[in-house]
């Protein structure tokens, strides 16, 4: 049995929920990730903030990415998955919820990402496609 353990990508950092968007941009460009975890003051994940969030929502609105607090992004419950769930939950839970990445938590402790590209990489292409047909669909 594969588990989200075994396939994340291991060190994902968070934004704080108190940062700024224009902050969240530079941790992104540092880290080569088009996406970061919110995480509140009490270190528990908050939501997601993605590339497309910052020009959509805070670029395209015509606000200011220096006072944007990247909290003020964060859409209702954040969708995780444990880190020892097994492969065929990460397919529903990305399915279910169409989402591409995934924060990877243990307890209430943040330990990686699963992306996509981990999925495509350790599971076979059947099950791969299936994903991807159900992301790709409206």
């Amino acid at each position: 049995m594969t588990t989200a353990r075994e396939i994340m990508t291991g060190g994902a950092e968070c934004i704080g929920a108190e940062e700024s968007v224009l902050e969240a941009a530079r941790k992104m460009k540092q880290l080569g990730v088009g996406a970061l975890p919110i995480c509140g003051t009490d270190n528990r994940l908050k939501g997601m903030l993605t590339d497309r969030d910052i020009v959509v929502k805070v670029l395209g609105a015509g606000k200011d990415s220096s006072t944007v607090k990247a909290g003020e992004l964060a859409q209702g419950e954040a969708v995780t998955i444990g880190a020892d769930d097994d492969a065929d939950e990460i397919l529903r839970t990305m399915t279910r919820h169409k989402v591409r990445r995934l924060p990877v938590i243990d307890g209430h402790e943040l330990v990686g990402m699963v992306a996509q590209a981990d999925v495509a990489r350790a599971l076979p292409d059947a099950k791969v496609g299936d994903l991807l047909e159900a992301l790709s669909s409206d």
